[in-house]
């Protein structure tokens, strides 16, 4: 059975630079820490953490939104999710709407920890704030 990840988090940035540090290969490099290739198209692949994560662009609407077909490699062949950042501008920011369907429920504990501790927190910190 799978389950359904949400949560909201507020940059102290453009939503340029929030769609930026998701969407450019050497940005996303830089604040998770692992290698990554991301293709900036629709049916574009990516894989980022050196391959452990990976899937395709099925939507992509620059500083607004990105839907990814998204998975990690030790889930079982038929298992995909799909991963939307919907990026909204503020006075002082950027709010991220980000749902994660699909996602596995023996897995999901251990993908919502991983999308702050290794998104949300390393990204404000990148974009120079604190956590």
């Amino acid at each position: 059975m799978s389950k359904t990840i949400r949560q909201i988090v507020t940059f102290r940035a453009t939503p340029h630079a929030v769609y930026d540090a998701l969407m450019n290969a050497k940005t996303h490099a830089k604040f998770t820490g692992g290698p990554a290739k991301i293709s900036r198209k629709v049916g574009g692949a990516f894989s980022v953490f050196g391959g452990s994560i990976h899937g395709r662009n099925l939507k992509l609407v620059k500083d607004t939104t990105i839907i990814q077909a998204w998975r990690v490699k030790e889930w079982p062949k038929n298992v995909s999710s799909r991963a939307t950042f919907s990026l909204r501008k503020m006075k002082n920011g950027t709010r991220l709407i980000f749902t994660h369907a699909g996602v596995p429920a023996n897995a999901l504990a251990s993908i919502r920890k991983g999308w702050n501790t290794y998104y949300w927190k390393p990204m404000k910190k990148l974009l120079g704030q604190k956590g």
